[in-house]
């Protein structure tokens, strides 16, 4: 699991303990929590989209070395 995941489920539970209980400041922990969560994630999701695209661009590099090796090969 990932951990704004984490964050997220554990602010779903503050948030519904203080609702249960009626303690306000346990719910608006629990809604701070559960933001922390969705922004973790959205980094999370953001870092792994940089390193797709910086494999891709590293492959598509050593792609065209290869070629430009191969071709000066056979001059």
């Amino acid at each position: 699991m990932m951990k704004g995941s984490t964050e997220v489920l554990k602010g779903r539970i503050k948030e519904a303990t203080g609702a249960l209980t009626g303690n306000e400041k346990l719910r608006a922990e629990g809604r701070a929590d559960q933001t922390v969560g969705h922004v973790k994630q959205a980094a999370e999701t953001g870092a792994r989209q940089v390193k797709a695209s910086a494999r891709k661009i590293v492959t598509k590099a050593t792609t065209v070395a290869q070629k430009a090796i191969d071709k000066a090969r056979r001059w």
